[in-house]
C-alpha cells in the first residue's frame, strides 16, 4: 500500500538524467565514515530485526489464541466476534508474508523476490488494512444498531448474514487490491548522491508506473481517503450518535431500574468501548504510515537523509506492523470472559469457570434485547435465536 518497498532513495523517472538531490543535510558524525555507517547498518539491522521477531511472535500467539477460542467455543460464538474473527484473519495474513518480507529490507537494499512477489506481496498488504479498517467500520455499525436502534429484533439467520458481510470484506478488499498487483513493477533505479560522488544502481520493487509524477501522489493520497480517512469519519459518526444516546438514556432512565436492564447497558457499553479502543489503535498505528508516504510521495525528486527522518521511517514501520499484533491484548485486558479463555488455551490459569454459573449465565447469553430508550423498565422483547434459545448477540466479549 506504500513505499515500504522503496528504498530511503526516491526513484528517478526514466528519462531524468538528474540525479536526485537530498533535502536536507547528512548530519557527517553518525552515516558519513565508514566505520559509522557500519555500525550505524548493524544497530540497525539487530534492532528492527528484533522488534519485527517480537511483533510476529506476539501477534501469531494472539490472534491465533483469538481464532481459535471462538471456533471451540459456542457462547462466544456472536455476531461481533465473526468481525473480530475476521479482524484476527487478516491480522494473520499480514504477520506471515509482509512483515517478514518487510524485514528483509534491511538486509538487502534491493528487492530480491521477483516480479511474481512484487505484484503479491502490496495485494496482500492492502487486502489485510482493508480488511482492518472495513471491518472496524461493520462492527461499529452493529453497536450502532444494537444501541441505538436495540428494538431491531435478531433473527435466527443474524449469524449467517454477518458471515455473508464478513465474506464480502474480504472480496471488496481483494477486489480495490487489485491495481496493486496491475501496476506494482520491479525496476532498476538508478540514483546520485552528494556524497564522495558515489552513484547508486539497484533494483527495486515500486507500486506504480514512473512514467508519471502524479502517480505517486494519486497513489498515496487514494490510499489516505479509502484506508483511512473515509472509514474513520463514518466510524466517527456512528459513535457520536452512540454516545448520545447513552448519554439520553443516563438522563431518561427511570428511578427504579431493574438489575436486568443496568446489566444489559452495562453490556452494550462495554462492547461499544471495545470497538472504539479497536478503532483507536488502528488510528493511532497507521496515521504515521499514511502521513510520511503522503509526504515521500509529495517529494518525489528528492531525499530525506537525516537522521530524524530514518527514525520517523522506523517507528511508523514498526507502528503499522504492530497493529496487527494488539487487538488480542487489548481485548484481554478489557474483557473478562475473554480473557478467562485465553487462559485456559496458554493453561496460565485454571481454566475457564463452568458455564452454568448464574452470575455468568445472567450477564452474558441470557441477555434480552431491552430498549434503553425506553422508560418502562418491564418492556421487554426476547430475541429468539436459530437453537429456540435466547439471542446472544451480546454474548460477545
Amino acid at each position: 500500500m506504500d513505499d515500504e518497498f522503496l528504498s530511503n532513495l526516491s526513484p528517478t523517472p526514466p528519462g531524468d538524467p538528474e540525479a536526485l538531490t537530498p533535502n536536507s543535510t547528512l548530519e557527517p558524525g553518525w552515516w558519513g565514515s565508514s566505520d559509522g555507517g557500519e555500525t550505524a547498518h548493524f544497530v540497525l539491522r539487530c534492532v528492527m530485526t528484533s522488534a519485527y521477531i517480537l511483533i510476529i511472535t506476539v501477534g501469531l500467539l494472539g490472534n491465533i489464541t483469538l481464532v481459535k477460542i471462538f471456533i471451540t467455543n459456542s457462547a462466544m460464538r456472536s455476531v461481533p466476534n465473526i468481525f473480530i474473527s475476521s479482524l484476527a484473519a487478516g491480522d494473520l495474513l499480514l504477520l506471515v508474508t509482509c512483515v517478514p518480507v518487510d524485514a528483509f529490507r534491511f538486509f538487502s537494499e534491493e528487492w530480491v523476490f521477483g516480479e511474481a512477489a512484487c505484484k503479491l506481496i502490496p495485494v496482500i498488504q492492502l487486502t489485510s488494512v482493508g480488511v482492518s479498517v472495513f471491518t472496524l467500520t461493520a462492527l461499529s455499525a452493529d453497536r450502532y444498531k444494537a444501541i441505538v436502534n436495540p428494538m431491531d429484533i435478531q433473527t435466527s439467520s443474524a449469524v449467517f448474514w454477518t458471515c455473508l458481510k464478513a465474506v464480502s470484506i474480504w472480496l471488496l478488499s481483494v477486489l480495490l487490491a487489485v491495481p496493486e498487483a496491475i501496476f506494482s513493477q520491479v525496476v532498476s533505479i538508478y540514483s546520485s548522491i552528494d556524497l564522495d560522488n558515489m552513484n547508486v544502481t539497484f533494483v527495486n520493487c515500486v507500486p506504480y508506473p514512473l512514467s508519471n509524477e502524479m502517480h505517486p501522489k494519486i497513489h498515496s493520497v487514494m490510499i489516505f481517503l479509502v484506508y483511512f480517512l473515509i472509514p474513520l469519519t463514518i466510524i466517527s459518526v456512528y459513535y457520536y450518535h452512540i454516545a448520545r444516546t447513552l448519554i439520553k438514556s443516563a438522563h431518561d432512565m427511570p428511578g427504579e431500574v431493574s438489575e436486568h436492564t443496568k446489566r444489559q447497558m452495562e453490556t452494550r457499553k462495554r462492547l461499544a468501548k471495545i470497538v472504539l479502543v479497536f478503532v483507536g489503535l488502528f488510528a493511532l498505528c497507521w496515521f504515521p504510515n499514511h502521513v510520511l508516504y503522503m509526504y515521500r510521495s509529495f517529494h518525489y525528486h528528492q531525499m530525506d537523509l537525516s537522521l530524524a527522518h530514518l527514525i520517523i521511517t522506523l517507528v511508523a514501520r514498526v507502528l503499522s506492523f504492530s497493529s496487527s499484533c494488539v487487538n488480542p491484548f487489548a481485548l484481554y485486558l478489557l474483557s473478562e470472559s475473554f480473557r478467562r479463555h485465553f487462559n485456559s488455551q496458554l493453561r496460565c490459569g485454571r481454566g475457564a469457570r463452568p458455564e452454568r454459573q448464574p452470575s455468568y449465565m445472567h450477564s452474558t447469553s441470557h441477555i434480552r434485547l431491552t430498549s434503553i430508550k425506553k422508560t418502562v423498565p418491564t418492556a421487554v422483547v426476547v430475541a429468539p435465536a436459530a437453537n429456540g434459545n435466547p439471542n446472544k448477540q451480546e454474548v460477545a466479549l
